[in-house]
């Protein structure tokens, strides 16, 4: 990915479902005018969802993602429909294809109702209009009402389209996505809303192994980048020169953020007056629930020997001797508890199903994932009674800088507090 390629996580994510041979590839390679998806008369030619990221004017920066039927059969049919399922937890807007030779069935109500229960926005999609137009005397006033029931039937605005007749209905098919897309909202910008033009940010930047040659990892690209946007003004420095740095601005920063792993010197660096946070903080506020993660900071006290530990990752990276998440976490959390407790480690895109196995869960930031996808994995954690905190919020507490660490959160603080034991 170049510096100037908006990552996946951060793009609109539009996920395709139907029936198999609805059409559901050939209207990705309509609405994008691209050859994205594989088309076949062949039921089932979609196996793995396909993900493909594009520009899309005037949305800006979308995640496209091509889903097998959910009609699939057989054995193999039941994985492609879990695969397909999965991409509910990261989809931010659901059209379903609907085969209009065929009429709403129930597969399409089935669908419409899973996607429902997520509270994910959706559009239908008439699709193979041309076939129905030639294989009957039907008119566009029979067309109307046709697309009227399907929307009585379903609950939900339907687009009549032909995808391979790419001017019957695409352009209206696109002015429907764009009034589809949930409204932004500040709050969960990452640092912008705490800030106001002119301030000054320092952001703690330490240059060792883990970080990819000639880069910053993309935490701290994001956040340069909306501190930036609220034309405030982003100082970065590393940890060994802080000190200097802060002596030689001429006004106090509103804020120092600092990578998780290096929190200790850095607070000792920083003046007490100057608020202070982490990376992993933010995103955990920006990607998930912050309240949440405080909150489950208190089981780390509680653990006992022979206790399970899951450490979850959203990427797949190659491990360094002193690795973040294998290596150091587990040690601080040992060295703190004092207990002898067990560890295991998940990474990528898939969540493990056993997570009521575990007395605690410790979440990377979450930066390569989607915010509907971080909070998918939150509640599935809250559904099992499991705590879950992130690394940033996790390190800080074994530390024993969390309350500073999230001062910046007001809502974070009482969180902490009503989560105090009796």
């Amino acid at each position: 990915m170049s510096l100037n390629d908006t990552p996946r996580s951060s793009r609109l994510h539009i996920a395709i479902f139907g029936r198999r041979n609805a059409g559901k590839s050939s209207i990705i390679n309509a609405i994008t005018k691209q050859e994205i998806a594989v088309v076949s008369p062949i039921k089932g030619t979609t196996t793995d969802p396909v993900y493909k990221s594009m520009e899309l004017l005037p949305l800006g920066p979308v995640v496209f993602i091509d889903t097998a039927g959910l009609d699939d059969e057989g054995e193999l049919g039941e994985l492609r429909k879990k695969k397909t399922l999965e991409v509910l937890n990261k989809t931010d807007i659901a059209l379903i294809v609907i085969d209009t030779t065929c009429g709403v069935t129930s597969f399409d109500h089935q669908i419409a109702k899973i996607v429902r229960s997520k509270n994910i926005p959706i559009l239908g999609i008439l699709n193979k209009i041309d076939l129905l137009n030639y294989t009957s005397s039907t008119t566009f006033e029979d067309l109307a009402g046709y697309v009227k029931k399907s929307e009585e039937e379903l609950g939900f605005k339907v687009i009549p389209v032909s995808a391979i007749e790419q001017q019957q209905g695409i352009s209206e098919l696109k002015k429907a996505l764009i009034a589809a897309v949930p409204d932004e909202d500040d709050k969960f910008r990452i640092v912008g809303d705490l800030l106001s033009p002119g301030d000054l940010v320092v952001l703690v930047v330490p240059i060792d192994k883990a970080a990819p040659k000639g880069r910053l990892i993309l935490p701290q690209q994001q956040t340069i980048r909306d501190i930036i946007e609220s034309d405030a003004i982003a100082v970065v420095t590393k940890e060994y020169e802080l000190k200097e740095t802060l002596a030689s601005l001429g006004k106090k920063p509103r804020l120092v953020i600092t990578d998780s792993q290096v929190f200790l010197k850095v607070a000792a660096d920083t003046p007490k007056d100057i608020p202070l946070t982490s990376f992993s903080i933010l995103f955990a506020r920006n990607k998930g629930d912050l309240e949440e993660m405080v909150r489950g900071a208190r089981a780390i006290d509680r653990l006992q020997d022979g206790d399970r530990v899951l450490i979850a990752e959203s990427c797949t990276h190659h491990q360094q001797p002193d690795d973040i998440g294998k290596v150091k976490i587990p040690r601080w959390i040992r060295q703190a508890t004092g207990k002898q407790i067990e560890f295991d480690f998940a990474n990528g895109m898939t969540f493990p199903d056993n997570v009521k196995d575990y007395s605690l869960i410790v979440h990377c930031g979450g930066c390569m994932m989607n915010r509907r996808q971080m909070l998918w994995r939150v509640e599935q954690a809250v559904q099992a009674g499991v705590p879950m905190v992130n690394y940033g919020v996790a390190i800080a507490h074994v530390q024993g800088i969390l309350e500073r660490a999230i001062s910046p959160f007001p809502l974070a603080g009482i969180a902490w507090e009503e989560s105090s034991p009796v």
